[in-house]
């Protein structure tokens, strides 16, 4: 026996907020975003079930039809807050991904409010900025990103001196610092900040300096 009527709608609903959600939530899981498949599909069923509850319970109880969904949008306010991070002071990560929910909680909230259309054209919007745009940003150079760079040598003094004297004519500095110490060479995992060619930049120095048993790229600690 098929699933007909109201109920019937309310699974399809559900079903297309999940897809849609899932598939905006799996570009931030390939991105490494806090909030990534299972929370955005959580995010975008979750604000369509309020969308529609809200209608239904009031429709067959009396009452506001927007009351529980205009509840939505605080609720993601404090998702959203928790998914931005302080790394330091001036360096703040995560607010793509929070303002991704924020839309995403939008593109359930028009599937249960019956607009399939809109969800689809939002969800392709979405996707379209964050596949794109990111990729065009760091082509133009616009981008500010923090690598993380792998170098070894004999000594951890002698390292991170000539990593500094490579460093400072780029105005970048070393941040987060690590050592390991190995039986043939000290391990030192930096962290540094600046645009794509500000990067190229301080890895090519690195590589062309002849100071070190091996220089290894490890690319963005976040892609946002």
């Amino acid at each position: 026996m098929f699933i007909t009527g109201q109920v019937g709608s309310d699974i399809e609903k559900i079903l297309l907020a999940a897809f849609l959600g899932g598939v905006i939530g799996l570009e931030r899981e390939l991105k490494h975003g806090p909030a990534g498949l299972r929370t955005n599909m959580f995010i975008c069923v979750g604000a369509a079930m309020f969308t529609f509850l809200s209608d239904e319970l009031a429709g067959g109880h009396g009452g506001d039809h927007t009351r529980i969904a205009a509840q939505i949008i605080p609720g993601i306010g404090f998702i959203g807050a928790g998914s931005i991070l302080h790394s330091r002071a001036d360096i703040i990560s995560g607010i793509t991904t929070a303002a991704t929910i924020f839309v995403t909680a939008a593109v359930g909230m028009a599937v249960g409010g019956g607009a399939t259309i809109l969800a689809l054209l939002a969800t392709l919007l979405i996707l379209g900025v964050l596949l794109l745009l990111g990729t065009i940003e760091r082509f133009l150079n616009l981008k500010i990103m923090i690598h993380r760079y792998e170098v070894a040598g004999p000594s951890e003094e002698g390292v991170t001196e000539r990593i500094n004297e490579l460093l400072e004519p780029m105005h970048a500095m070393v941040m987060n610092a690590r050592v390991a110490v190995t039986p043939r060479h000290v391990r030192i995992h930096f962290e540094c900040e600046g645009a794509r060619r500000q990067q190229a930049d301080v890895f090519k120095a690195l590589q062309n300096s002849g100071a070190f048993d091996h220089v290894v790229d490890l690319g963005p600690v976040r892609v946002e």
